[in-house]
Formats: C-alpha cells, structure tokens, sequence
C-alpha cells in the first residue's frame, strides 16, 4: 500500500536516489549522475511535485513536472519525469503518479504533457501509453551515451504527449 503526496524539500536525499538508481539502469536519461538539490529543484515547476510513499513512510517513486519553453505561448505545456524505484516497480506506483500528476498538472491550468523517453525504455512508454499519451514521433540518434551499458552509442528518443480534455478546450 502507498499514498500520493506533494513532495517536499525533506524528500530530497529520497528522491535522488531514486534519481540516481534508475541512473544505472543505463535507459532513464543521458544524464550520468543526479544533480545536487538545488540543481534538481530549481530546474522543476513549483507544482505539481509528487511523491508515492509507503505505509511505513518510504519513498516509492516521484514524478515532476519541467517547462518546456520561456515563451508564454508555452505556458500551459511542461515535461514529465518519473522515476520508480527497483523494488517498487511493477506494482501500479507509476500509474498512480502519473495519473495524479496528469490531474495534479490540470488544477494548475497546463493543458499539454509532454514526456522523451529513451527507446530502450519500454516500461516507461507502456506506462505513458497506459496514462493516454500518444506516440508523436521518434527523434533518432539524439545523443550518444557517455555511460552505462551502451556507452557510446547514439539513442533514439521517443516523444510522447497528453492533450488535457479539460484545460484549454474552448
């Protein structure tokens, strides 16, 4: 059993190891290790911001939300990132935080989700596809890996998005 909750700046240490954990995984992001807090906040919207905790208060898993542009016409569109911890995985943790981020991310009046997700991360894409995102493309050999089990290699990305039903309709 676990529950949803806003995350908090007491969850750092938590969430960058969750951060750092899929990390090794070598499929989460280019990026080879997890930023400091200040880093990692500062990058994020204010909210939504959220955690899955365990009944005995153990962080699961988290998802963010990141703007994808300055511009104001970008306002109401933002870049999903959720992590799942190894031992949690696989048992309906991402689809709770996905869900109630998808909704949490409505209340705050954004209108378009968007998520990249490296093609090798078929976990990721069938969670998203479950949360009704659909397929917008793939951007082929975006980057190379400079870690992980395909060092070297050039990555394909897949994009993914999720149009509100709600906000921005009229």
């Amino acid at each position: 059993m676990f529950k949803i909750r806003p995350m908090s700046h007491d969850d750092a240490s938590d969430v960058l190891a969750i951060y750092s954990e899929g990390l090794e995984t070598g499929h989460a992001t280019f990026e080879q290790n997890a930023p400091d807090w200040a880093h990692f906040d500062d990058g994020k919207l204010i909210a939504p911001r959220l955690v899955a905790e365990s009944d005995t208060g153990v962080v699961l898993g988290w998802a963010v939300l990141s703007p994808v542009n300055a511009r104001c016409v970008y306002g109401g569109v933002a870049e999903v990132t959720i992590f799942v911890s190894a031992n949690a995985r696989k048992q309906g943790v991402g689809k709770a935080l996905l869900n109630a981020l998808i909704k949490a991310s409505e209340d705050e009046g954004l209108w378009t989700l968007q998520s990249s997700i490296l093609a090798e991360n078929t976990g990721s894409i069938r969670l998203h596809e479950h949360c009704g995102f659909t397929h917008l493309g793939v951007r082929k050999g975006l980057g190379k890996m400079s870690y992980g089990p395909m060092v070297g290699k050039w990555r394909d990305v897949v994009l993914m998005e999720k149009r509100s039903s709600v906000v921005g309709v009229d």
